[in-house]
């Protein structure tokens, strides 16, 4: 891929995340918190989980909850746009397995893009509803990543692209109900386990074709949101009106930290 190509994506990523900033402005300024009013509360409402305000007269009644997800929606385009250039621009040229399978970096764009939706409309409706969708949304980040590793790992030649795909998504919506059963708690720090599990047994395995550096980076960001999210759920250096919260720099966080492990195994270096 070209720099010229590189520039071409992020460009239009960024232009699409500032029309739906434009868009998230809108409606914070022309409509209010009404709307959420008859939708079941999540929990967190009653025990004051996030230490952001409570805006409940507010259409976002988390503001920089809601917006600090637009870093998803950024990365989530930069992914769907490389995948699309993956399936327009097939060359001779050798590439590793990951640019030979643009279908599970659509979805991995596509799934940072559901989070970007349902975290937001999560933090600016406080609803049940919103939480279950926050949720899944974050599974299916953690499932597609998993899924991408275990590709590497297990290296199959046999299975068809679609078929791997579609049973990514069956997981991903079998977690829809797995979740109100296991507490998010257990199954998310689980998924994390997996996901690190198989990205250290490829990285052993074949030290010498992967970049330890993007690794390192992933794994730091991932550490740093834990600890930002730990912080903010309780209560640390708390200040409910600030610009600052630390659950909006766990969305940063985790998103750069999932986008960098998606580039640890798309620069994978391929056999001479």
């Amino acid at each position: 891929m070209s720099k010229v190509q590189i520039y071409k994506i992020y460009s239009l990523s960024a232009v699409a995340t500032l029309f739906l900033l434009l868009l998230y402005l809108y409606l914070n300024v022309n409509y209010d918190g009404q709307y959420w009013q008859q939708i079941q509360q999540s929990k967190s409402v009653l025990t004051a989980e996030y230490c952001e305000l409570d805006k409940s007269t507010h259409f976002f009644r988390q503001t920089m909850n809601t917006y600090s997800n637009l870093m998803y929606f950024f990365l989530g385009c930069i992914v769907l746009l490389i995948g699309i250039h993956d399936v327009k621009n097939k060359t001779a040229t050798p590439i590793n397995a990951i640019q030979q399978f643009p279908a599970i970096t659509i979805l991995f764009g596509s799934c940072l893009i559901y989070l970007c939706m349902g975290s937001s409309f999560f933090h600016a409706s406080l609803s049940w509803i919103g939480q279950r969708l926050d949720m899944n949304a974050t599974y299916s980040i953690c499932i597609v990543l998993i899924g991408i590793s275990i590709f590497r790992y297990f290296e199959p030649k046999r299975i068809r692209p679609i078929y791997y795909i579609l049973l990514l998504i069956v997981c991903i919506v079998a977690f829809i109900k797995l979740h109100l059963v296991v507490s998010s708690f257990i199954l998310l720090p689980l998924l994390i386990v997996v996901l690190i599990g198989f990205t250290a047994l490829n990285y052993v395995r074949n030290k010498q074709r992967y970049h330890f550096t993007t690794l390192i980076l992933s794994l730091l960001f991932l550490i740093g949101a834990f600890v930002l999210r730990t912080i903010d759920l309780k209560k640390i250096a708390c200040n409910p009106i600030s610009i600052y919260q630390g659950h909006a720099l766990w969305h940063f966080f985790t998103g750069i930290s999932a986008f960098l492990l998606y580039w640890f195994y798309r620069n994978e270096k391929i056999e001479p």
